[in-house]
């Protein structure tokens, strides 16, 4: 099994070794690979926009997806957070995931382009991603979109993001989401699970790597403690939305997406957890190429079709 899971990363990721320790050359790295042969999956709309920042910050740019099947009422929205550690990753490494949710779920998905680290440390992505999630909810109108029936979702570090903007809707008494998907999410800088020990190495995110990752977005301060970076550390799960949150057997972030979901369970929240045995990091974007990732991905699109429902 071992095997199959490196040849099928390594021909479709690009492969960012342990000596790889610049965030600029880990970006150019990312944007020398060849381009994946598919044609874009093709939907109704998809248009770029830059909107208000946090105060005193830039304007965060962004895309939108319209579904193909969209009938003129009012659409269900999804504010998704793009994975990468917060290092890397952008709008286009994640376009098609979004053309594929928009389309199978029916919802208007903004995909959010956040400051990324280390030119720009916490709590500066989790910010950005709340001054959209706000903006989407006063404007969501004006877009087709319905301001009652918006999810959040995010895959690894945009898992992260996904999970600490209710909780700061929540804080701030903010437009609390009504579903949240974390797909694999990005939780704790403590790193001491048994899935980081055992998941280690050889499956292509490694360890190391997510070490590196949660040093640029943290830097030397304690920032690792607070919730809206790890919402492990939160002490109140209380009030926040339904989740559906998977995880994968070869992943070192198995452990404290698990240990979230039944942190969410005692603290009264409904929470649907899967996880995907055979497979590793990164795999939900494989689908077509893994069963499991068709299978994650139905199971992820469906729960946010109920969750979005009139």
């Amino acid at each position: 099994m071992a095997k199959t899971i490196i040849e099928l990363t390594e021909a479709h990721f690009p492969r960012l070794g342990t000596e790889v320790f610049d965030a600029a050359e880990a970006r150019r790295i990312l944007a020398a690979q060849p381009a994946p042969p598919a044609e874009p999956v093709p939907v109704a709309r998809v248009e770029d926009r830059r909107l208000p920042g946090p105060a005193g910050a830039p304007e965060v740019p962004v895309r939108l997806y319209w579904p193909r099947a969209a009938d003129g009422a009012p659409l269900p929205v999804v504010v998704f957070c793009h994975g990468g550690g917060f290092v890397i990753c952008d709008l286009e490494s994640h376009d098609r995931m979004c053309r594929e949710m928009a389309n199978a779920t029916g919802a208007l998905v903004v995909s959010v382009d956040y400051r990324r680290a280390p030119e720009d440390r916490f709590p500066a992505a989790a910010e950005d991603a709340y001054a959209v999630l706000c903006w989407t909810a006063a404007h969501a109108a004006d877009l087709g979109g319905d301001p009652a029936r918006i999810a959040v979702a995010g895959d690894s570090a945009g898992g992260n993001l996904a999970a600490v903007l209710p909780l700061m809707a929540r804080d701030r008494g903010g437009p609390v989401p009504v579903f949240q998907l974390l797909v694999y999410p990005m939780l704790d800088p403590a790193q001491n699970t048994p899935s980081y020990r055992d998941n280690a190495h050889g499956y292509f995110v490694t360890a190391d790597h997510l070490r590196w990752y949660w040093q640029q977005y943290l830097g030397d301060r304690a920032d690792g403690a607070h919730p809206y970076a790890s919402p492990l550390a939160a002490p109140d799960l209380t009030g926040l939305p339904p989740a559906h949150i998977l995880t994968a057997e070869y992943d070192p972030l198995r452990d404290e997406g698990e240990t979230y979901a039944q942190r969410l369970r005692e603290a009264g929240v409904p929470v649907d957890i899967r996880r995907y045995d055979g497979v590793f990091h990164g795999f939900f974007g494989m689908s077509g190429h893994l069963t499991a990732a068709t299978e994650a991905n139905d199971a992820a699109h469906s729960a946010l079709r109920a969750a979005l429902k009139d």
